[in-house]
């Protein structure tokens, strides 16, 4: 299993989706960041099981669906960190914020 780490921009990312949610329904709010949670989980269990979005030099970035929020990570070179790098409404253009 990689290790799992999280970029200050992923966090602060999943904080906005969960006082969004929360401002109409906590218990939704917390069902959805625990989903999103458990999904980078298992990208750190599996780090090939996202689609691979592109390849830069620290390895490749990939994506995982979560209801309408798509989860971007860094699948460093050889597998041992996964970094997530945002969680993004499906609606958005995820290309203005990866690298």
């Amino acid at each position: 299993m990689a290790e799992l780490r999280w970029t200050a921009e992923a966090l602060a990312w999943l904080e906005d989706i969960d006082r969004y949610i929360a401002a109409d329904n906590p218990p939704a709010a917390a069902k959805v960041v625990d989903g999103i949670v458990a999904k980078a989980e298992l990208a750190a269990e599996f780090p090939d099981i996202g689609t691979r979005l592109r390849v830069v030099p620290e390895g490749e970035v990939r994506m995982l669906l979560y209801g309408h929020y798509r989860i971007a990570y860094l699948r460093r070179g050889d597998a041992a960190i996964v970094e997530i790098l945002g969680v993004f409404h499906g609606a958005l253009d995820i290309n203005r914020y990866l690298p």
